[in-house]
């Protein structure tokens, strides 16, 4: 499916050649995450990527940037996250040159122009303001915190307004100049062109990069738990619930029956919960589960939202799907499960973007890919009795976590639900 090289500098690159495709797609992946900062430094992952559309050297005003996709009808964005920071453009076939080109002038060449740095600081404290006015983030944010608090895992990715604030243009460089170094960056890309056109291109582009010695991510801290439950008191109609439970780490070999145990519970409009939830009961337009895997940890969070007078009985009755988990799972129930999963997949993988994503993600964070076909001959792997095995050591009531938005003053009705 795809071909590795490694430059001597230790640049990864990637590429899968998809020749019935019209389109490229191709993604610069970095070491840099709100995992890798301290407290002074958090949302400086995030900052940066904001400032990286600035201007460079070679294009110095914002609109050279992204005029430089557009004009070809090309999409280009970036992304940050815990672990890995993603700058992406897909273009048609004979534009791939000109995209790497782009990008590679955004991670290599920044200026750091000081009004582009004041201005973007405002605009990234707005960004997180919003989030503050959106109940359903509000809630994603505060299950964070009280999954892992007192660390980076449970931060804000794009920091908080007093980091951001504080957070000054020499660091920004000095964060850039210790992390976008090509021993911890990979170069992913997927479409209509072959391996060796690809690096001989990221060769001319990016070749005489300066390896590096890039700072290191903060492992998950056994942290005390005393708080399990955290509300955000606002005034809405509906009660914005998270319920969530502690995990298994990207490498798990138990991964894809925790994995199957959430298809089954919550992850479509077949699954357990929205079967329960909404087909039956009518509590909650949205009421879903999904798991998330990093490379010490994970967690697995139901989230629904529901009439305010409703938040203790859609608890309660999430709270015993979550308990039958561990009792029984038919073979029906995990063959659709199964079916569900692999057939998303297949799905998913069509497009070029969606295969330079898994191509990039997985060299940066695992430093191996896993092949589509593996990962479906791992989940047809799966027994009920390895979905159930997973329930009952994974949904324990103590590991409960629990945060709700909502009119709420107190938190004493939900700490009855959890016990």
């Amino acid at each position: 499916m795809y071909d590795r090289t490694i430059f001597a500098n230790g640049l990864r690159v990637l590429s899968s050649t998809m020749p019935h495709t019209r389109s490229v797609s191709v993604g610069i992946f970095v070491g840099a995450g709100s995992r890798y900062e301290n407290d002074e430094l958090a949302g400086a992952s995030h900052y940066l990527e904001h400032v990286l559309f600035k201007g460079t050297e070679k294009r110095p005003e914002p609109q050279l940037i992204a005029g430089a996709i557009e004009s070809v009808g090309g999409i280009m964005n970036a992304s940050t996250d815990r672990e890995a920071t993603i700058y992406y453009a897909k273009v048609g076939r004979a534009h791939f040159p000109l995209a790497l080109d782009v990008l590679s002038d955004m991670v290599l060449h920044p200026l750091f122009t000081d009004h582009e740095i004041e201005r973007e600081r405002g605009v990234i404290i707005e960004e997180l303001a919003m989030t503050y006015d959106q109940p359903d983030a509000f809630a994603d944010l505060l299950i964070d915190q009280t999954m892992w608090p007192d660390q980076a895992l449970g931060r804000d990715i794009g920091g908080s307004r007093e980091s951001v604030g504080s957070i000054s243009r020499q660091a920004l460089i000095d964060y850039h100049a210790k992390q976008y170094v090509p021993n911890n960056t990979v170069i992913a890309v997927a479409g209509n062109y072959t391996h060796e056109e690809v690096v001989a291109l990221v060769n001319e582009q990016m070749g005489d990069w300066k390896a590096g010695v890039p700072l290191g991510w903060e492992p998950v801290k056994a942290t005390p738990r005393d708080t399990r439950i955290s509300i955000g008191n606002r005034k809405t109609d509906q009660a914005h619930i998270c319920l969530a439970v502690d995990g298994v780490s990207a490498m798990a070999p138990d991964r894809y029956a925790f994995d199957m145990m959430n298809a089954v519970m919550g992850d479509g409009m077949t699954s357990r919960l929205f079967m329960e939830i909404r087909e039956r009961r009518g509590l909650a337009y949205e009421v879903h589960s999904s798991s998330m895997h990093y490379r010490d940890c994970g967690a697995l969070m139901v989230y629904c939202g529901v009439d305010t007078a409703k938040a203790e009985e859609t608890i309660q009755s999430v709270l015993d799907e979550m308990s039958k988990m561990a009792e029984e799972v038919t073979p029906e129930e995990l063959t659709r499960s199964v079916e569900y999963a692999c057939g998303r997949l297949d799905l998913r993988l069509e497009d070029t973007r969606a295969v330079m994503s898994w191509l990039g993600g997985q060299e940066l964070l695992r430093n191996e890919i896993i092949e589509p076909d593996t990962i479906v001959e791992e989940l047809r792997k799966v027994t009920t009795n390895q979905v159930v095995e997973a329930a009952r050591t994974y949904l324990k009531a103590p590991s409960y976590r629990l945060a709700v938005v909502g009119p709420y003053k107190s938190d004493a009705v939900f700490q009855r639900l959890l016990g």
